[in-house]
């Protein structure tokens, strides 16, 4: 075994679902599966016990070990081969989950729990986590396409980088193919400098110059050595990052982008392209972050 994955499981179809995903994850990292719920109610001062006018098996302590013991039994019918251990945790979920994130590779949650709002397309604590954790996560919003491919999402952004290293290593572990995309439009494509300093652009603004192609180039730079059996295909499309991406997701088996990438405004956690992707992808999202701190 040489990591941990942590899912967060609240007896919703959604963690269920997020189950089933990290227990794949797991048996191809060879890493252990630890199945956490976070128990808030004692701190809400609810009596756990069953009733005396209850059935015996009643009471929500119970009904928190039965919801546990459901998803390891799920985790274990997908991966019988892996270590599985599993935790209640008296907390919040957004405590708790931010915190097993500090010793896990990959933490994964539902994209919705069990208080979710209806019309809330994707939950608090997916979104807390994707701005917070100390490791990548992995929202499952819908059963990936299995034959799809990873679709990474490139800025070009030094904070991308970590997104590009974690797509690269999934591609090998899923035996998938890579797919690198990268948006444009006449207020964000690169343009080179004059040949004539009297010459406002040396082009006009925003034509397609080659400095799209060069961008994803150099940010998928060294990594097809590191991974050559990763059929890897370079997409540079004119449109809105978030529309493209989402219609990418259609058929992939996963998106990956970074949590922030360029134009982020200082002390943003969470960018509004990687907040779009958690709400209205397709398949599932693993977001990461470009700088982790370990406490």
């Amino acid at each position: 075994m040489s990591g941990l994955v942590v899912v967060g499981v609240d007896g919703s179809a959604s963690s269920l679902a997020a189950v089933e995903v990290a227990a794949r994850e797991a048996r191809l990292r060879a890493a252990g599966l630890r199945v956490v719920h976070a128990f808030v109610w004692p701190a809400t001062h609810v009596p756990l016990e069953p009733s005396q006018l209850g059935p015996p098996g009643g009471g929500l302590r119970n009904m928190a070990d039965r919801l546990v013991t459901e998803a390891v039994e799920r985790a274990r019918a997908v991966a019988p081969d892996v270590d599985t251990s599993h935790g209640v945790v008296t907390a919040e979920p957004l405590t708790v989950l931010e915190a097993q994130s500090r010793a896990a590779e990959l933490v994964v949650v539902g994209s919705r729990g069990m208080g979710g709002f209806v019309g809330l397309l994707v939950g608090s604590t997916a979104v807390h986590l994707a701005a917070h954790g100390s490791c990548p996560v992995l929202v499952v919003r819908e059963q990936p396409h299995v034959d799809g491919p990873i679709v990474l999402g490139v800025d070009g952004s030094a904070a991308g980088q970590k997104a590009v290293d974690f797509a690269f290593a999934e591609a090998a572990l899923h035996d998938a193919p890579l797919v690198a995309l990268h948006t444009w439009t006449t207020w964000n494509a690169p343009m080179p400098a004059p040949q004539d300093p009297s010459l406002p652009y040396a082009n006009p603004p925003g034509a397609l110059t080659g400095g799209e192609e060069r961008l994803l180039s150099e940010a998928l730079a060294g990594h097809q050595e590191r991974y050559p059996g990763v059929p890897v295909e370079h997409k540079v499309v004119h449109g809105g990052t978030r529309e493209s991406l989402i219609e990418a997701s259609r058929s992939a088996q996963l998106m990956v982008v970074g949590a922030r990438g360029r134009g982020g405004f200082a002390g943003l956690l969470l960018g509004s392209v990687s907040q779009a992707l958690l709400h209205h992808a397709h398949c599932p999202v693993a977001v990461v972050r470009g700088t982790v701190e370990r406490h």
